[in-house]
């Protein structure tokens, strides 16, 4: 079966506005020049079998995969010509340090996906290797599907014939008797892609065989998630035995697998763990997890990584693909307008580990040092993996479905994609969103023809006005709003979003105070904007609240800005969650706002989000 909506793997895009800043920061500042500047992240695996050993974590294997992997989605967006010749000589160099084995990792040929080394953090210690594995058998394949690389599906399929070798058909050790189980059975998902190119029916064996060992047991428990039986049994991911962020990985096979086999289970199982984040583990920010796990609270203080955003926006990805529902799409924007934005310097040359919902900043080299080590002073596990959060638009901006176009992403530039043979279609974006809710969209086809373009109507747009070359067109209140006519080029749409302000009214850790958003954009205060420090907020009064745009920010400009009128009277200048603490001072997200509602979560309403009288 075909997913329920796929990718345009022909799409070219233009961005304009602040993620077309993002997007030529992180090119320029880390994706060209990281492999120079960190260079042992492919040194690490040319001398594993050499004396003395080096000092690795045990996550050491996944740098580069993870680099790749961000570089071929960025490049997807971009087309940067300088960046698709440096993926291309870093994927010739990795392709090269390949044993005659297949092997593609950093630990000592005695210590080879055994789980186990003698030179980790300085002794003998746990590895992740058969996880390093996944994310260079990842990038690889995605490089594959964009430039047709021999030597990349050669590399990958190599990977694979290794794990088939090693761990296929009831050999003992299982790969699942290796240990760090949340990563080791991370392969179960890039198995799959794998069967899907070569149709190899051994990977999709492998690939199922882990899906059991998930639910494997030893003398003291369990070894694995168990995910699927968990999930099946409507139990929340916070309650089962693995509930550690790389879980999300090996979580993905199940979606690939009701694909590639019809068993509704997998389906169903999956499901029920990405609405059991998104209730109880998805924060006001669009991340996920809370000291590295799902804690079933939201409100949780506990870190937000940036690797376990990136895999919740993964995982929503895959989640889109398989249902075709918007509001997984309001779920990819919240947390790409606020946290993959906010994770990222604007100037591209560094990201956190931790992007709290208050407090500060900090890049991940200050944060996670105790990664670098001699050769790359800037590699951790968030740097390479960071610039992925922007990559990953490449994967749900646009989509196609059974009708036609879907249109997920709003914002200044265009996309232009191929429909199918002979006609392509450009839509071109003139707006200033999401600073503001006027959306005016040029639909250009190659010729005039009869499609269907899906529109995404937000479920927090309280009142969306759409017009079709002047003309108003009666619509849904939310979801998609099917355009299904004959366009002829240099049609236009003009669709008005509605940006009054809408609150999550806190619970717990965050009692007697509320989220704001204008329109997708979480709020926050950010002390250099403000003559009021953190500890001194005023309280806001929700009802009849007017937030008035403002320029704010000097030098770092921020994304959007309003002023608010406090109680007391002081006027409070509130920026989006992105731009809120990017020059290094405290930031805060969950503000002193009263009398505002309280909207329980639910399918159409994901936020918790709701109007309190004459908002604006």
């Amino acid at each position: 079966m075909d997913p329920t909506c796929s990718r345009l793997a022909s799409t070219k895009y233009r961005f304009d506005g602040p993620v077309a800043r993002y997007l030529e920061g992180i090119t320029s500042q880390w994706l060209l020049v990281a492999p120079a500047a960190n260079p042992a992240m492919l040194e690490i695996l040319r001398d594993r079998d050499r004396l003395p050993h080096r000092n690795l974590v045990p996550w050491a294997g996944e740098f580069a995969g993870k680099y790749l992997t961000s570089a071929v989605q960025v490049l997807r967006l971009t087309g940067d010509r300088a960046l698709r010749d440096t993926i291309a000589q870093f994927v010739d160099e990795l392709a090269s340090l390949q044993a005659a084995d297949g092997y593609l990792g950093p630990w000592p040929q005695a210590n080879r996906l055994t789980g186990t080394a003698p030179n980790v953090m300085g002794q003998e210690g746990g590895t992740w290797d058969a996880w390093g594995h996944y994310h260079i058998m990842l990038g690889l394949l995605l490089w594959y599907e964009e430039s047709g690389s021999d030597i990349a599906l050669t590399t990958a399929r190599r990977l694979g014939d290794l794990l088939c070798q090693r761990f296929l058909g009831g050999r003992s050790p299982r790969l699942v008797d290796t240990g760090s189980t949340e990563m080791n059975l991370a392969p179960a998902h890039s198995l799959c892609l794998l069967h899907r190119v070569t149709g190899e029916t051994r990977y999709l064996d492998l690939a199922l065989q882990l899906v059991e060992e998930f639910a494997a047991q030893g003398d003291s428990g369990p070894l694995a998630g168990d995910y699927l039986r968990v999930a099946l049994a409507g139990k929340e991911f916070y309650q089962g035995p693995k509930p550690r962020w790389e879980s999300l990985h090996p979580i993905m096979a199940l979606a690939e697998l009701y694909w590639l086999t019809g068993r509704t289970e997998f389906r169903t199982a999956f499901e029920q763990i990405w609405w059991s984040i998104a209730r109880l583990d998805r924060h006001n920010n669009g991340g996920f997890s809370s000291g590295e796990q799902a804690q079933g609270n939201p409100y949780h203080q506990g870190a937000i990584e940036t690797c376990c955003t990136i895999a919740w926006m993964a995982l929503s990805v895959e989640m889109l693909r398989l249902t075709g529902n918007p509001v997984v799409a309001d779920e990819l924007e919240l947390s790409t307008l606020n946290s993959a934005l906010g994770l990222l310097s604007p100037t591209g040359r560094w990201c956190t580990y931790n992007t709290p919902m208050d407090g500060v900043r900090r890049a991940s080299a200050h944060d996670i040092v105790f990664q670098a080590r001699e050769g790359s002073p800037e590699l951790n596990c968030c740097s390479v993996n960071g610039p992925r959060g922007l990559g990953l638009l490449s994967d749900w901006a646009l989509l196609r479905d059974g009708q036609g176009l879907c249109l997920n992403y709003y914002g200044p530039g265009q996309m232009e994609a191929r429909l199918e043979r002979g006609l392509r279609v450009k839509l071109e974006q003139h707006t200033e969103y999401p600073a503001k809710g006027r959306i005016d969209l040029v639909v250009t086809p190659s010729r005039a023809a009869a499609f269907a373009l899906k529109l995404r109507l937000p479920h927090w747009s309280a009142s969306t006005r759409v017009k079709v070359n002047g003309k108003a067109v009666r619509r849904a209140a939310t979801g998609y709003l099917v355009l299904d006519r004959t366009w002829e080029p240099g049609d236009r749409v003009q669709l008005d979003l509605d940006l009054s302000l809408h609150y999550w009214t806190g619970e717990q850790e965050c009692a007697g105070r509320a989220s704001v958003y204008r329109g997708p954009l979480l709020l926050a205060y950010d002390r250099r904007l403000n003559g009021v420090d953190p500890d001194q907020i005023p309280a806001m009064d929700a009802r009849g609240l007017k937030a008035v745009p403002v320029t704010a920010g000097g030098w770092l400009p921020a994304i959007a800005a309003v002023q608010v009128p406090a109680v007391d009277g002081t006027r409070l200048t509130l920026c989006d969650f992105a731009s809120a603490g990017q020059a290094g001072v405290p930031y805060v997200s969950w503000l002193p706002v009263q009398h505002t509602p309280r909207v329980p979560f639910g399918p159409s309403t994901p936020w918790r989000s709701g109007r309190a009288s004459d908002g604006t």
